[in-house]
C-alpha cells in the first residue's frame, strides 16, 4: 500500500478525522474482501502528518482575482507538501477546502500527486443524481468557482456566489461553532443556514471539512440525508479516493 501524506492543522479536528478515517476505511475495506482471518490488528496505510498553523494562513489569505497576493500562503502548503514529500510519501491529501481554491499554485514544484478535494467531491455529488448544488464553507470556497467547474461537466449547476452578507454567515459559523470541532449549536445553525438557501432536492456540498463533523452518524460517508436535506461530504470523498490510490498497484510492482 502506498504512503499517504496528510497535509493539516487547518483546522486540527478535521485532520483528525481523516486520520481516523484513513485507518478505519482500510480495516473496513479489509475486512469486508475476507482478510480478517486471525485475532488481532489489521495493517494500516502508512501515513505522515505535517501540520501548519492555521492562525497563520487565515492571516496570508490573499485577496480575490489578485494572484501575487497569495503567494505567501501558497508558500506555506507547498513547503509543508515538500516535506511530506521528503518523508516518502507517495502522495498527499490537503485535509482542508480552503487551500483547494489555491492547488494550481501550491502544488507548483511538487512531484508527488496531490489529490482534489473538488475531484473527489464531484464524483459523488454525479453519483446522487442531483441537479444542483449548494455549497457550504469558508469565504474563500464560496467565492471561487471551483466547485462550479469541476461540477459543471457532470451537468450539475452549483449555486451562484451568495451575496457578501450570506457569505459572512457562512464563516462566521465556521469560526464560532466549528473551531475544533462541532459546538452544541452547530448542527441547528448549519440546518437554519441550509433551509435558507437550499433548494428542494439540490446536494448541500459541506465544503469546509469542520462542517461533517456536525453529522458524527454520518462521518463516513460521502452522501447522506439528515434532516430532509441531501448532503455532501467531501471529507469521506476525499479520503475514499486516497484509499482507492493507496491500493493501486505501483506500475511494475506486484502485489504484496
Amino acid at each position: 500500500m502506498k504512503k499517504i501524506g496528510i497535509l493539516g492543522g487547518v483546522g486540527w479536528a478535521s485532520t483528525l478525522d481523516y486520520y481516523r478515517g484513513l485507518c478505519a476505511g482500510s480495516w473496513q475495506r479489509q475486512i469486508k474482501n475476507g482478510a480478517k482471518t486471525h485475532s488481532g490488528p489489521l495493517p494500516c496505510p502508512r501515513i505522515t502528518i505535517e501540520s501548519v498553523n492555521q492562525a497563520e494562513t487565515r492571516s496570508l489569505r490573499g485577496r480575490p482575482g489578485e494572484e501575487d497576493s497569495w503567494a505567501a500562503f501558497d508558500a506555506v502548503f507547498r513547503n509543508a507538501l515538500l516535506v511530506l514529500q521528503t518523508a516518502g510519501c507517495d502522495f498527499a491529501v490537503i485535509a482542508s477546502n480552503t487551500p483547494h481554491a489555491r492547488l494550481h499554485a501550491i502544488r507548483q514544484g511538487v512531484e508527488m500527486p496531490v489529490l482534489s478535494i473538488f475531484d473527489a467531491t464531484a464524483q459523488v455529488v454525479a453519483k446522487t443524481k442531483a441537479a444542483s448544488a449548494l455549497v457550504i464553507g469558508t469565504r474563500v470556497t464560496m467565492q471561487a468557482r471551483n466547485y462550479a467547474e469541476v461540477l459543471a461537466p457532470y451537468g450539475i449547476r452549483a449555486n451562484p456566489t451568495l451575496p457578501a452578507a450570506e457569505i459572512a454567515e457562512a464563516q462566521s459559523m465556521i469560526d464560532e461553532d466549528f473551531h475544533g470541532g462541532a459546538s452544541a449549536t452547530a448542527r441547528t445553525r448549519l440546518l437554519r443556514f441550509c433551509q435558507k438557501h437550499a433548494s428542494a432536492g439540490e446536494a448541500v456540498i459541506l465544503a469546509c471539512t469542520e462542517l461533517p463533523l456536525a453529522f458524527p452518524d454520518h462521518i463516513d460517508e460521502p452522501s447522506f440525508e439528515a434532516a430532509g436535506v441531501l448532503f455532501i461530504n467531501p471529507s469521506a470523498a476525499h479520503v475514499a479516493a486516497a484509499l482507492d490510490l493507496a491500493e493501486k498497484e505501483t506500475e511494475g510492482q506486484a502485489p504484496a
